[in-house]
Order: C-alpha cells, then structure tokens, then sequence
C-alpha cells in the first residue's frame, strides 16, 4: 500500500508526515478475504518457501530522546508505537471474532512507515485502532502509546485520510477547499489568514486551472459511459491497467495454479517472521522507545469553536453560488412556513361550530365574529413570522440592514394572516376535517408550483396555469417581493467565462429569477395584504349566505 500525502491546511502541525489511511468500513470484507488474522506479522509478498524475509535497512539504532521528545534526533515529532494490539468485531450474544491479533510495531518521526497486505488482512483495521476510529461493535485491547505515554491520537495532533473520497459534489475545488480550511484551522487565526492557506494548498496541490471546476468523478463516469464501470474502492488508473491488460489476472491466477494454499502460505510467513532478526530488532525498538517517556503531544490544530462550526454551515456567503442558495432559502421559508398553516384547520372547523351555536342564540353577528377572529390572530401570527424568520434570517446571513429584515418578517407576517383567511374559508365550505385538509392542501400546493420558483414564469404553460393561476398564486408576489427585498444592492463574482468580473443583483433579478421589475417590493406586499382583505371579505360572504 503506497501512501498518500496531502498538504496540511495547520500552520502548528507537528512534523509526524501525514499518512494517508485506507478505509474499508466493510467489515465483512476483512473477514472473509483472509483466512487468519494478522498475529505479530506483516506480510512482505506470498513465497512457497520457509526462508526467512530479507532484513530491514538498519534504521533500529538507539538514539537518545531530545528535549522536543523525538526519539530519533530530527525533533518536532512523535513516536508512536504499538505491543500486543488486538482488535475484535462482533458482541457476547453472537460471539466475538478476532480481526487482529498481538500486533507490535513503532512509527517514527521524520519517516514514511507503509502497511503492506494483501486485501482484507486487516491493515484498515489497524489503521483505524490506531486513529481511534474503530466502530461501536469493535473492541481493542493492547497498549498504544504516543512518545512513550498513553494517550490518544486527538484532534489537531493527527490526519487521516480516508480511501474513499468523501466530498460534497456542488461545490467548486475553491469552495471545498475554503469550506475545510474555516473548520480545520484554529479560531485565532483571521478569515482571510484562513483564505490565503487554503489558496496556498490549492497551489501546492496544482489544482490552479480546476479552482472553479465542479467537483466529481469523471474519470469513472469516462469508463461507465463506455460500458466499462469502475467498481466501487477502485482507483480509476488501476482500473485503466485492467481493462487494457486482460492477460493480468488470468496470469496471476495460472501462476497459482496448482501451489499451495493461502493457509499454508500465511503458516509460513508466521513461523519465518518469528524466527527472523527484523522480529528481534521490531520488539526490541519498541520496548526501548516504550521506556523513554517524551514530552505529552498538545493539540495544535485547534478545532474551530461552535460558532465558527455554525457560520460556516449555514450562512451562504456572497459567492457565485450563493445566488440560488439565497433564493432557495427564501423560497423554503415561505412555503414551510405556510403550508405548515394547514395544521390549524381543525381549530377552525370548531370554531365555526361554535360560531353557528352562538350566532342562533343571538350572541353576536358575523361581523362581529370576522372582525374579532382576525385581530385575536395578529399577535399570534406576528409571533409565529418574526421568531422563526429572525433564525433563519440572520443565520443564513441574508442582507443585515435592519430594515430588510422588517420587510422580511412583514411579508412572512402578510402571508401566515392570509393563508390563514384561506383556510378559514375552505372550512366554512368543507366542515369536514379531512377533506379540509385535502382541499387546503391541495389549493396551495397549485398556488406554490405556480408561484415562479419550481418553474420560472416564462416557462410556464399560458393555459390556466399563467392565466389566471400564476397572478392568483400569493406565492408570486411572496417571492418576488422578498427576492428584490434580497439582491438588490448585492453584487457578486462571476465565474461565467467570458462575462464580466461581478454581476449586479438587479441584473440577477431580471436573468435568474425573471422578476417583474416595474414596480417596487413594497407593492408586493400591498397586493398580499389586499388579497388577505379579499379573502376574509369572501368567508363573510359565504357565512352570510349560509346564515339565510
């Protein structure tokens, strides 16, 4: 197994070189592609012969702890080392089986160590018992020491590298890497301090020419596109090399033909590994390194706090990609928070139960009953925008001038109070709760798909669903109204080729979101509040046709 370095975003790293680590969450697989599990060996090639391995370069020679506790003399390191590990899969009831067994060996600073095997012998495993990673149904026992002390491999003092690349496929090589740079670093350092590491690991990385290239696997999909899918855990040159060398396999498999089996060849690796000099001089480094106590490893990464965790996991920023990640967030906000108004309508069937009791006996009127129902709501409904809107708001990092947060909980305001005029006059028409429910639902769920988000206005059909659906849609003039409310005055980079360096909000009003832009928010949310006046005149109308 080859490793494989990355460049550490730490400026305060020590100088342990970063190993990459090959994951295999399978456990299953460890266990049956090998047939015995690793107990104090490491397997150097398959050979049908009892001869010992050839000796290792001579790097065993004792050398003095220096004062920053390496064990080597190149100081800025840690020495790690590992007696007796054993690793165990499985519980009580179903019984327990050995993955690892009386592993001992050492890694020092300044030095690249590889774990060779071949596949399934459990060199994942043992990565992970070392990195703290193992599984809840997993039990180690043994002792694993850093610089002679036992102590855990915490964060900032270590990297792992996972075998599968486990990356967010909507971002850009720029945006991953900014992403991982502002949770990885230390909080004392400055954001664009952050910034110019992560640009300098791009550069180090090569990765110049592909900074705003969308990440994901095209080299798998070249050879699935071509009848030749790369199987899962596979490198793709590796699989190039097997798909254009079909004689490989076949003359690995005729070169077997007929020896000795894979116990066989295990039993003998064991015994000529145990009887060899490289096992005298391993367990004869660790336990000089195991009694030479060095200084204790501090974490030096620094895990960025709760709050850095929080404004980088949900504030869209001003990047190119925050254009529809804020227009997003708009449009899921007052479709969760609307159609989530449906919920009452049970509550407004009673009421209209005991508004019709009270009516007969001369209590009040409907007048009386409309007025008082839809002031009694306000401060509900005030509440109910203005909590939930300020979380969302000021989270995602929409505009921070104060006045467009105002517009932003008016409108959410305007449209909680409308749908729930909506609602009041479906159950004046449907009593029944259920069908109510349907009926609301689906009313809405018409309004929200022609509101001009799921489907742009140009795009949608002219036949009942732009005339007159799309101008009825409260929906269109919510998202209008908040989407002016949001990008005008913004500007933001452009990674189109070709285009200009920035692009202004109004123009990503007219382009993106085909907004109306002859006339102002503020329209959009008298027209809302007009459609809520509309709408409680109607359920005082049915209810007056009713009453007769």
């Amino acid at each position: 197994m080859s490793p494989k370095q990355a460049p550490s975003l730490s400026s305060s790293r020590p100088s342990v070189p970063e190993m990459g680590i090959k994951n295999n969450p399978d456990v299953e697989a460890e266990r049956s592609s090998c047939t015995r599990s690793l107990g104090n060996y490491f397997p150097f090639g398959l050979v049908a012969t009892s001869i010992a391995p050839p000796p290792l370069r001579p790097c065993f020679q004792p050398s003095k702890v220096n004062d920053k506790g390496s064990s080597n003399g190149r100081g800025g390191g840690a020495s790690l080392t590992w007696k007796d590990l054993r690793v165990m899969v499985g519980n009580k009831k179903e019984g327990r089986r050995t993955i690892l067994e009386g592993l001992t060996g050492y890694a020092e600073p300044g030095e690249v160590l590889a774990i060779m095997g071949p596949s399934g012998c459990g060199k994942s495993t043992l990565l992970d018992a070392l990195a703290g990673r193992l599984g809840t149904n997993m039990k180690k026992t043994g002792e694993i020491l850093v610089n002679g002390r036992k102590q855990s491999l915490a964060y900032g003092t270590s990297a792992y590298v996972r075998q599968d690349d486990m990356l967010m496929t909507t971002l850009t090589v720029r945006e991953a890497v900014y992403y991982s740079a502002q949770l990885q670093l230390p909080n004392s350092m400055s954001k664009s301090k952050k910034l110019e590491r992560a640009d300098m690991v791009i550069r180090e990385m090569g990765l110049q020419d592909s900074i705003n290239t969308i990440i994901g696997e095209g080299a798998k999909r070249f050879f699935a596109q071509n009848g030749f899918p790369c199987p899962n855990l596979r490198n793709p040159s590796d699989h190039y090399l097997r798909t254009i060398n079909s004689d490989f396999e076949l003359d690995l498999e005729q070169q077997h033909e007929g020896g000795i089996n894979i116990e066989e060849v295990t039993t003998i690796l064991m015994e000529s590994y145990r009887l060899s000099e490289t096992h005298r001089q391993v367990q004869s480094r660790v336990l000089e390194i195991c009694q030479q106590e060095g200084e204790i490893l501090m974490e030096k990464g620094g895990q960025a706090s709760f709050i850095t965790q929080s404004n980088v996991l949900t504030r869209v920023g001003y990047s190119y990609s925050s254009i529809q990640a804020r227009g997003s967030m708009i449009a899921f906000v007052v479709g969760f928070l609307t159609f989530m108004a449906i919920g009452g309508f049970p509550s407004f069937v009673e009421d209209m139960k005991i508004f019709q009791r009270e009516r007969l006996n001369g209590h009040y009127g409907v007048e009386a009953y409309v007025i008082g129902n839809t002031f009694s709501s306000i401060p509900y409904l005030m509440l109910i925008s203005l909590i939930p809107g300020a979380i969302a708001y000021y989270l995602v990092g929409l505009q921070i001038a104060f006045d467009h947060f105002v517009y932003f909980a008016l409108l959410l305001f305007a449209c909680m109070l409308l749908v729930e005029s909506l609602m009041m006059t479906v159950a004046s028409i449907v009593p029944d709760f259920l069908m109510g429910i349907i009926t609301g639902a689906g009313i809405q769920g018409m309004m929200l798909l022609n509101g001009g988000f799921f489907r742009l206005p140009d795009d949608i059909p002219k036949l009942f669903w732009r005339f007159p659906m799309y101008y009825i849609s409260f929906h269109k003039y919510a998202f209008q109204g908040l989407f002016k409310n949001e990008y005008e005055g913004l500007t933001f980079p452009n990674n189109q080729a070709g285009g200009p360096a920035t692009i202004f909000g109004t123009e990503i009003l007219r382009s993106v979101w085909t907004v109306e832009m002859g006339y102002s928010k503020w329209v959009d949310l008298a027209i809302l509040f007009g459609m809520v006046v509309i709408y409680r005149f109607m359920f005082f109308v049915i209810i007056k046709i009713f009453e007769k």
